[in-house]
């Protein structure tokens, strides 16, 4: 099938648009991609719907917002210009808290289907959660297909606002994935206080500073990694950094919290040693990041571009290839990578 997938992520820089064609196990060709950058405005009061469900999760009402985040994503489908058969929606998380047996995400999926005139797939981490599962990360099963062919075990860092991480080995459900910690959402939030950028723009700032040992060997303490896998983790988990951040300078807060990020991928435990690393996500352009990476591990650490994937659209690509899989009645997780008791398929169908 040829299917557009969507993707806002916890990075709230805005819409990944992407065609994919697949049948849900196999991923026969690549399409266009595009993205569809937020403006400073809607980034903002996006992220202000966020910040507030971390003390009361049901307090304000988010509709306008909700159909705005709705008219970019149809906006991003109709940049494409392409007519797909089917679109994976996944929405704009705005809680994940699994132990509660929640996750949040919105969008108007049939107002989306309705704009388009085409299916929507949707909901795609709600079955995972009520069963028990962490809901995340759903890209594993992606990567795993677009391994096929390379030699493992493989490891697929993502580094968005959160990082996460796919170990494959060499069997079909060999597969072992987390959340590894605080992705670029740190120092995101760090240098949009500090200096009004939202991101650290080729590293700049964090390659001219020095990490704070004592502060890193603090955060790192944090329960979450004493934590046994599978396991995933909120954007705001880790929002008392920026507070201990904030008493160092711009230079050595960005290199702290970058260390921060790399340090927390590089020790999470793996069933064996991977003989490549692949990074996607906007952290693989951070140099600071990459470089700490490369330090951790002692094989080599390449962005996803080295095995010739897209790593701005592999998100977008994912959520096409699982809502093929919706669509299928196929698993979308499986127990090595939330933790769900058994392969679950999940998600809903819109129609137009």
């Amino acid at each position: 099938m040829k299917v557009i997938g969507l993707m806002s992520g916890t990075s709230l820089d805005g819409v990944d648009a992407a065609v994919l064609e697949t049948d849900g196990v196999s991923v026969q060709a690549f399409g266009p991609v595009i993205t569809l950058a937020y403006t400073p405005d809607f980034r903002a009061r996006l992220k202000t719907v966020i910040d507030a469900q971390k003390n009361a999760p049901d307090t304000p009402d988010f509709s306008d917002i909700e159909s705005e985040l709705t008219a970019w994503h149809i906006e991003a489908v109709a940049k494409l210009g392409m007519q797909a058969e089917l679109i994976g929606f996944h929405g704009q998380t705005i809680l994940h808290a699994p132990e509660r047996r929640l996750t949040w995400q919105i969008g108007d999926a049939a107002a989306l289907a309705r704009a388009t005139e085409t299916p929507v797939a949707c909901d795609f981490r709600l079955a995972d959660v009520a069963a028990g599962g962490q809901g995340a990360p759903l890209a594993p099963l992606f990567h795993a297909a677009l391994a096929a062919g390379h030699p493992k075990p493989l490891v697929v860092v993502n580094i968005g606002g959160v990082a996460n991480l796919t170990w494959i080995g060499d069997g079909p459900e060999h597969i072992f994935a987390c959340d590894t910690g605080p992705g670029n959402a740190l120092l995101d939030d760090f240098l949009a206080a500090r200096t009004g950028t939202p991101m650290d723009t080729d590293g700049r700032y964090a390659l001219r500073g020095k990490p704070d040992e004592a502060l890193l060997a603090t955060l790192l303490q944090d329960p979450f990694f004493s934590a046994p896998p599978p396991k995933s983790l909120d954007r705001q988990h880790f929002a008392a950094a920026l507070d201990a951040a904030a008493k160092l300078s711009t230079e050595d807060g960005a290199a702290t919290l970058a260390a921060f990020t790399a340090r927390a991928i590089a020790q999470t435990p793996l069933p064996a040693p991977p003989k490549r690393v692949l990074v996607t996500g906007g952290g693989r352009k951070n140099p600071a990041i990459m470089k700490a990476l490369a330090g951790a591990f002692a094989v080599p650490v390449e962005p996803v571009e080295a095995a010739g994937w897209d790593g701005d659209a592999l998100e977008a690509q994912c959520f096409a290839y699982l809502a093929v899989r919706v669509l299928r009645g196929l698993p979308l997780s499986l127990p090595g990578t939330t933790g769900v008791p058994h392969p679950m398929p999940g998600g809903r169908l819109i129609k137009p």
